[in-house]
């Protein structure tokens, strides 16, 4: 089971993307309103993946996705950005983050996370 966690306020503008991770029967996912409530799920329950929605008023996504690292090395996270791929590549440089997703992702964006999150844990 993998267990993926979603820091967002925009529930309804990312719809399709939550139901397209929903809808695999061997994902549970979680959504955090506030970095501070992710950062205790992150320490608590170690999720296989924090999802970020750079796009969340008040989210520093940098800073959420450095102290994410800091209290879990091996917690993977993914990125909802509108950077352009180089842009984000430039600015998130040295800390690992698995992928950046679209502003407005979808349920093929979604499948396609899920593929590589099972691809770089071997999971089911």
């Amino acid at each position: 089971m993998l267990n993926i966690l979603l820091i967002t306020t925009r529930g309804e503008n990312l719809r399709a993307f939550v139901e397209g991770i929903s809808e695999d029967p061997q994902v549970r996912l979680e959504q955090a309103a506030a970095a501070a409530q992710a950062l205790e799920r992150v320490r608590t329950a170690a999720p296989h993946l924090v999802i970020v929605d750079s796009t969340t008023e008040g989210l520093d996504w940098l800073e959420v996705v450095r102290r994410i690292i800091g209290v879990n090395a091996m917690a993977n996270t993914a990125v909802v950005s509108s950077l352009s791929d180089a842009d984000f590549h430039d600015r998130g440089e040295g800390l690992g983050i698995l992928c950046r997703l679209p502003p407005a992702p979808g349920a093929e964006d979604a499948k396609s996370l899920l593929e590589k999150l099972r691809g770089l844990t071997g999971a089911v």
